[in-house]
């Protein structure tokens, strides 16, 4: 809690679920026609994912955090259970994405898919020395009760997520594509304040949040006393224009995915890998304390 609370560093997100590895394969110069199945998919993806952990700059002192797939919390790195490894030998916190996926759209908003199986994953997390869960929603349009909608139900979870001990990420993520992007963060924010205001002195979350239009717009949110820590997502920006956004944001730190792989390939050497991810992770690590 104290490293996560400092931010001095950013939060990688390592977890691709199967919707979206074959598209992160591709990126990472892995075709689909190289591999049969889930089975030697999910492989690949944590091959690449403990490629990234074993990279000599991937450490907390600028990576403080990392999110991780349930099938990857439950594989070894380098011997060791993934989220030991992290903490132990790299000193990274580890989170774990509990959410299954969207609902279809209702008032410009998708809802997670329903968690039946969340309290036993919790369980297994807790056991696994995992820190924190993190969960995704999208909003598509500045709809005041899609977004309410959304973030309610973000925060009835978060505060499963709590009975547990563990720190839930909440991620209403808003669509950067979309005309009216600032009147739906406007309209977040304020149901955001809304649903911290009502939790308890020692209900402690995260927020994972798209780049705002407005610089600092999501400041009363750092500065919330419920709120450990405000993370920001790339959310198909290029890094370079992620990064340029999140060091306009004071107290915001990064937690990205797409921008972090970027550039890698699994035709690299090592030692191109490694100077390729540490030139990255300085780049996300020094947009992170700009602010």
């Amino acid at each position: 809690m104290e490293k996560i609370k400092a931010g001095q560093g950013f939060i990688a997100a390592l977890d691709q679920s199967g919707g979206s590895t074959p598209k992160a394969l591709r990126l990472y110069g892995i075709d689909e026609d190289a591999y049969s199945g889930d089975g030697q998919m999910f492989d690949l993806i944590h091959a690449m994912r403990a490629r990234i952990a074993q990279a000599p700059a991937f450490t907390g002192d600028k990576v403080i955090g990392a999110i991780l797939f349930e099938m990857t919390m439950d594989r070894e790195i380098a011997g060791k259970p993934t989220a030991t490894y992290l903490w132990e030998d790299r000193g990274v916190v580890p989170f774990l994405k509990v959410d299954k996926g969207l609902e279809d759209e209702e008032n410009g908003a998708q809802l997670m898919k329903p968690m039946p199986e969340l309290d036993a994953l919790c369980a297994r997390a807790v056991k696994a020395g995992v820190f924190g869960t993190k969960m995704r929603s999208v909003i598509n349009a500045a709809n005041a009760d899609g977004i309410k909608a959304n973030v309610a139900q973000q925060f009835d979870v978060a505060r499963q997520i709590l009975g547990h001990g563990l720190i839930p990420i909440i991620e209403p993520e808003i669509n950067i594509s979309i005309p009216d992007k600032s009147a739906a963060e406007d309209l977040l924010l304020a149901a955001l304040k809304s649903q911290l205001d009502a939790l308890s002195d020692d209900q402690i979350v995260m927020l994972k949040l798209t780049l705002p239009e407005t610089p600092n717009l999501y400041k009363p949110l750092v500065d919330h006393p419920r709120v450990a820590s405000v993370v920001a997502l790339s959310g198909g920006y290029t890094r370079a224009e992620a990064n340029e956004r999140l060091g306009q944001n004071t107290g915001v730190i990064a937690s990205f995915s797409r921008a972090l792989t970027e550039g890698l390939s699994a035709q690299q050497s090592d030692t191109e890998f490694n100077a390729t991810i540490a030139d990255t992770i300085d780049s996300i690590y020094q947009a992170s304390i700009a602010g």
